[in-house]
């Protein structure tokens, strides 16, 4: 389930080059733009940051889909074997079965093995991308609706918290160098996500 990381980390990646730019671009039309914004123009930019690893970890949430994926994964492999363990089978079969024949098997026999060998090996195939596909697209959802969780919690969350950013933190992409725990929001992100969680499966 590295793909969260990976889609989150990537938002932090464009986030960063943008307050790059703010900051360091010089532009005077900028500075211009600041200026004319008057009272309400913001003083500072303020950036938070939570950690990927620990979100993944921590959010109840997120364990349980990854067991229930972890589940689906195993039973698809399971059903996999089991075809491949029949055709398997099969195929012992029939070559046992032509062999017994000796001078009798004919041409007719031989091309209806290889048919049935062959629709056994399609079978095989055309399961095996309806499995993977479906897998695929759970994956997906789920990956798309754990971060519309984490985002619509944030939302709420900053507005009594007033950061500009917030970003994700993943030590093997960030382009956080540095990061100062005072402004980590990783334990409130857990904390509201489990208790929204939780909340929701006590729903009938």
């Amino acid at each position: 389930m590295r793909n969260i990381s990976t889609i989150l980390s990537v938002l932090a990646l464009v986030l960063v080059g943008v307050l790059f730019y703010l900051h360091f671009n010089g532009n005077k039309d900028s500075k211009k733009v600041t200026e004319g914004t008057g009272a309400n123009a913001p003083q500072s930019v303020r950036i938070g940051y939570f950690d990927i690893d620990s979100l993944q970890t921590g959010y109840e949430y997120f364990k349980d889909v990854l067991e229930q994926m972890k589940k689906k994964e195993a039973a698809m492999n399971a059903e996999l074997a089991d075809m491949d363990n029949r055709s398997r089978r099969r195929l012992q079969q029939l070559q046992a079965e032509l062999q017994s024949r000796g001078q009798a098997l004919t041409q007719a026999d031989e091309v209806k093995a290889q048919n049935e060998v062959a629709t056994m090996q399609k079978n095989f195939n055309d399961r095996k991308v309806t499995l993977e596909q479906d897998m695929q697209r759970t994956q997906l959802e789920t990956i798309t609706e754990v971060r519309n969780t984490v985002s619509d919690f944030l939302k709420e969350y900053n507005k009594t918290k007033g950061y500009t950013y917030i970003l994700s933190y993943d030590p093997g992409m960030s382009l956080m160098y540095y990061k100062d725990s005072t402004y980590d929001v990783t334990g409130d992100l857990i904390k509201g996500l489990n208790e929204q969680y939780a909340a929701k499966k006590k729903k009938p």
